[in-house]
C-alpha cells in the first residue's frame, strides 16, 4: 500500500480511482464493508483503490475535548493496509482545511488531485465546511462531473448499529465482547513498557506496564483477561488497568501480568489485546489478599483463553 500524508506529493491523478473516504476511527466492520467495496470495484475495472482519511481526527481539532478515539493512526495504518486499499491518502487536518467547501475539496482535492472516477461512501457521510456536502450534494455532482456514488447502508451486528461512537460507549463501558462483535477483533492498547515499582515482582507476578493517556479513550478500570504480543508471539495474560488502589497511586496504568513469560522488555513496544472485563479495581486490606484474588483471577483467565482458543479467536499457541 503506498502512502501519502501530504497532497503535494501526489504527482499525477491515480488511475482509473475508485475513491472512499472517512475518518475511520476504529476501523471496524463497516468500516471494512466500504475498503471490500473499494478494492473490489477497482479490481473488476482496473483501477486503484483509494482510500482518503485525515490526521488528526477533525473533532481533535474542532473540539478537542469532544472525542477520544478507538485507534491510533498507526494501527489505522496497519487496518486499513489488511484491507487491501492500494492507497492511503492521509490528509493533515487543520481548521483551515476545515473551512474549505465542500465544492472545491471535491473538485480540487478528490477529482483534480485523486482522480476519483468512483465514490464510495457510508450512509450518513458528509464532507466540507459544515458538512454541506452530504449524500444528495455528492449525488448530483457525481451526475454532473461523471463519478458514480455507490453508498453503503449502516451495517448491524445483533441489532446493535455498527458505528465508532457505539464502540466507543462500549469500551467505556468495558463490554469487551460487545466491542470484539463490531470491531471484528479485540480491542486493542498498545505502548511502550514502563519501569515500575517491581511491587508484582515482589508479590511473585511480575508486571509490564504500559502508561495510558486520559486523553485517550480508557476502557473501564479493572481487571482484564489479555492476549499480549510481542516479538511476533503470542501469550495469555491478565491486566489491571487504573491506579492501582491498594497501594495508593493516582496515574492510570495498565499493569499485565504475561503468563508463561521471563524476559526484561523494558522501552519495549507491547500490544495487549483485552479479551474480557473481570471485575472492577478493588482496594485489599494487604498484600496476602491482593495475592488470593489475583491466583483467582489467574485460573479465571485460563479458561476465558481456553474457549477462545476453542472458538479460533486466538491461536492455540498463545
Amino acid at each position: 500500500m503506498e502512502i501519502y500524508t501530504d497532497l503535494k506529493d501526489i504527482k499525477a491523478p491515480f488511475p482509473h480511482a475508485h475513491v472512499t473516504i472517512g475518518n475511520f476511527d476504529g476501523v471496524h466492520l463497516g468500516h471494512k464493508v466500504l475498503f471490500d467495496t473499494v478494492v473490489e470495484r477497482a479490481r473488476v475495472h482496473k483501477g486503484t483503490s483509494v482510500a482518503v482519511t485525515f490526521s488528526p481526527h477533525p473533532l481533535k481539532v474542532l473540539s478537542p475535548n469532544g472525542i477520544r478515539l478507538i485507534s491510533t493512526t498507526n494501527q489505522k495504518i496497519e487496518l486499513i493496509e489488511k484491507s487491501g486499499i492500494d492507497v492511503l491518502v492521509i490528509i493533515p487536518f487543520s481548521r483551515e482545511v476545515a473551512a474549505v467547501t465542500a465544492m472545491d475539496f471535491l473538485d480540487h482535492v478528490l477529482i483534480d488531485t485523486i482522480g476519483m472516477q468512483y465514490l464510495v461512501v457510508g450512509y450518513d457521510y458528509a464532507l466540507g465546511k459544515g458538512r454541506q456536502g452530504n449524500i444528495t450534494f455528492l449525488k448530483e455532482q457525481g451526475e454532473k462531473k461523471g463519478f458514480p456514488v455507490q453508498v453503503v447502508e449502516a451495517q448491524y451486528v445483533g441489532g446493535e448499529i455498527v458505528s465508532s461512537s457505539k464502540i466507543r460507549e462500549l469500551v467505556a463501558a468495558g463490554r469487551m465482547r460487545d466491542v470484539h462483535k463490531l470491531l471484528g477483533r479485540f480491542y486493542q492498547i498498545r505502548g511502550l513498557v514502563q519501569p515500575g515499582h517491581q511491587r508484582g515482582r515482589k508479590l511473585g507476578f511480575p508486571t509490564a506496564n504500559l502508561c495510558i493517556s486520559e486523553e485517550d479513550l480508557c476502557p473501564k478500570t479493572g481487571v482484564y483477561v489479555t492476549q499480549v504480543l510481542y516479538g511476533g508471539k503470542q501469550y495469555g495474560g491478565i491486566s489491571n488497568i487504573g491506579y492501582n488502589p491498594t497501594f495508593g497511586q493516582n496515574k492510570l496504568i495498565a499493569e499485565t501480568h504475561i503468563f508463561h513469560f521471563n524476559a526484561d522488555i523494558y522501552g519495549r513496544p507491547l500490544k495487549i489485546n483485552l479479551l474480557r472485563h473481570l471485575r472492577a479495581e478493588i482496594a485489599f486490606d494487604g498484600p496476602d489478599s491482593l495475592i488470593r484474588q489475583i491466583s483467582k483471577d489467574i485460573a479465571v483467565a485460563h479458561k476465558v483463553l481456553a474457549k477462545a482458543r476453542e472458538k479460533k479467536l486466538i491461536a492455540h499457541h498463545s
